[in-house]
Formats: C-alpha cells, structure tokens, sequence
C-alpha cells in the first residue's frame, strides 16, 4: 500500500516506538531515516521490564489500547514460534498486606472488563503457574493474569531493523543528538548534531524521556512525569518461573538466556543519585538489596547474580496517558511518548504511521493527542 500524502519522513529516536513507526512508514511505500544519538535501542527501551499487559485501573480509552497492543503482539509471536524474546506465560501480582492493599479491587475490575485473571490463595498458585515461592504471597491473595507475557525490546527493534533496511529505509547512529528543524511554520525535517540535514514531509519525535525538553524547543508543552529508572539483569539462572511477578517489593520478568530481569521503584529511589555531569551513581548495597528481594519471591530462593545494570528516565507523561499524534500548531510533526512502551510498541507505530502517512487522526488516539497539555 502506498499513500499520497507524503513521501518522506525522518524518525528522532531508534526505541521501539521509533522504529515501529518507521517500519510502518516503510511498508507504506515512505521513504524513512531514523536518527539515534547512539545504538539503537539505546534508552528506555533497553533498560524496560517490558511487561506485556493492560492489568490493574486506568481509563477506558488506554486499556483498549493497551489490548490492540497485545493482540498485535499475539499475531507477532504465532509468525515467530520459537523466539526466546516473545512470550506469554502469564502475570502474577499481590500486594503488600497493609490498607494499601487493592487485590479485591483489582480482580473485580480487570473481571469487569472480561481481562482475563484469576484470583488465587497463595495454595494454589503451584497449580496455575510453576516457580513462585508462596510463602511470599500475603494473605489477600493474588491475581494470575494468563493472557499477559513479556518481549525483549533490544531483540524486537533488532528484527523490524531488519525489515526496514530490507525496504529501504536508513538508520543514521553516528551524528549525534538529532532535533527538528522547523520553518514557515510546518515540520521540513531533521538536522544533526554535525550539522547535517535531512528534509523529508514528516518529522516524527520519539526519543523516550527527552521528549518533552525537545518539544518545548519548538514551543510545544508536553506535561512530563519522568523518573529515574533502575533495571538489574541477572547472570543466567535454571529456574522453573515462567510468569512475569509484580510483587509488593519487587518485579521478575524472564528474559532470553535463563536470565531474569529486575526492578523495583523503591530501588531506583533508593539506590541512583545523579550527578553534575548528567551520569548516575549506582548504590551496590541498594542493587544486593533488590536482588535479595527477588530472591524471597522464586522458589527455592536462588542466588542472584548481576549481569548488567540500566539506569536512566522511564517515560511517563505528567498525567500517566499516552501522548500520541500530531502537533496543532505545527504541521508535519509528530510525537510518541508513554510509559508502558512495550505494551505499546507496536500499535503506536502501527496507528501513528497511519496518521503522519495519510493526514487523517485515528479514533483510538482521540484522548491522547498532545494538545492536551496546551489547553490546561
């Protein structure tokens, strides 16, 4: 399929939300460069737990979303059967037992919704799913979730590379920070951090927790709610756990290699302190303490070994909804920008392609559009 409303677009930022879109472009018959200031798969998207789910309450409008999301990861894993990036084994959650505690709440929600979840007793979940220690498990109970899985983000944005190049798109990784060049008003293009300048019809932001800072470079508000992020990934580890766990101290997510991947809010609090010069701190007692943590959740309580640490912003706009879609009061640019990118990935790239390619606002991103942030 090939559309008429451009014919050229330039993607800042080579995460998952970049690439999916560029990729989109692509098969649409667009000439596509994607600008990154680094590796591909550089930020956030190589530092996510990449939790493949719509669990727990948000709006109406986010958690269809978030299920087009899934399904098109659903149609991605039946074309790659045997990939060790791409799984769906399942969620596990509790909470921790204080007043805090919203297990109740949560299931007759998510059952609401017809989400798919199981409410259990620590007794039962041997029987559901393999590899939890249940004595971690507070007297509230859990919720097993069997449609919900995970992907390995740097893997994923690997492959569609691959398509993309195989259509004829560029990946441009060695000219530094990119940013937009606006003129007469409208989006006409890219210019590196060498000076060097793409023009293409389209410009499309994508660049994780920068997004906001570069959106006010051209005038536009994007409410940001950034944190600093901490993601610990293990030494590889046999162990029988298959389901993602989110538990009062500490998330668990399979990862390729019979590794295991680790966060945790109170870690990244806790343990990152940044310095004057942009970079991070990692406290080692804080990373030891997280890793017990995940420990006191798997059977047997296996040691845990670190592999590699991420640390930097995890993308999440100021009122926590996806900011999606094109910019009002300048023509040709466009923004993706949402915590839960995983989950997103693909119908992000997928429903913004479709917009920048053809002029028209798709239905679904109605809610998310960026002007929100101007009208307040």
């Amino acid at each position: 399929m090939t559309d008429n409303t451009i014919s050229s677009a330039v993607v800042i930022g080579a995460g998952i939300f970049g690439v999916s879109t560029g990729v989109q472009l692509a098969r649409r018959g667009i000439r596509v460069t994607i600008l990154n200031d680094g590796p591909p798969a550089n930020g956030a998207s190589g530092r996510s737990l990449s939790w493949l789910n719509s669990a727990r309450m948000r709006s109406r409008p986010y958690h269809r979303l978030r299920m087009a999301g899934i399904d098109r990861y659903r149609t991605l894993a039946a074309r790659n059967a045997n990939a060790d990036w791409l799984r769906f084994d399942g969620g596990l959650t509790w909470d921790a037992e204080d007043e805090r505690n919203e297990i109740d709440a949560a299931y007759r929600h998510e059952a609401s919704l017809a989400y798919d979840a199981q409410r259990l007793s620590a007794a039962d979940v041997a029987g559901v799913t393999p590899g939890i220690d249940a004595t971690a498990i507070t007297p509230q109970g859990a919720i097993f979730n069997p449609g919900e899985g995970w992907v390995d983000l740097p893997a994923l944005i690997g492959l569609l590379l691959e398509e993309f190049s195989a259509l004829g798109g560029v990946l441009v990784t060695d000219q530094g920070t990119a940013r937009a060049v606006i003129e007469g008003g409208r989006a006409v293009g890219a210019e590196t951090a060498t000076g060097g300048r793409i023009r293409a019809d389209a410009v499309v932001l994508a660049t994780g927790p920068a997004v906001p800072r570069m959106a006010a470079e051209s005038g536009q508000t994007i409410g940001d709610g950034t944190p600093v992020a901490l993601l610990v990934q293990t030494r590889p580890l046999a162990h029988p756990l298959r389901a993602v766990l989110n538990t009062p101290r500490v998330a668990v997510r399979p990862a390729p290699g019979s590794t295991f991947s680790l966060d945790a809010d109170w870690a990244a609090d806790e343990g990152v302190k940044l310095r004057a010069d942009g970079g991070y701190d990692i406290d080692n007692s804080v990373v030891a303490a997280l890793l017990a943590e995940a420990a006191k959740v798997m059977e047997g309580n296996p040691k845990l070994e670190v592999a590699t640490i991420g640390v930097g912003g995890k993308p999440i706009p100021g009122d926590g909804e996806p900011v999606v879609g094109g910019f009002k009061e300048i023509p040709g640019y466009y923004v993706a920008f949402s915590h839960s990118g995983a989950t997103l990935g693909l119908i992000v790239g997928e429903l913004l392609a479709y917009e920048v390619a053809t002029g028209f606002e798709h239905p679904m991103l109605a809610t998310f559009r960026p002007e929100r942030f101007s009208l307040n």
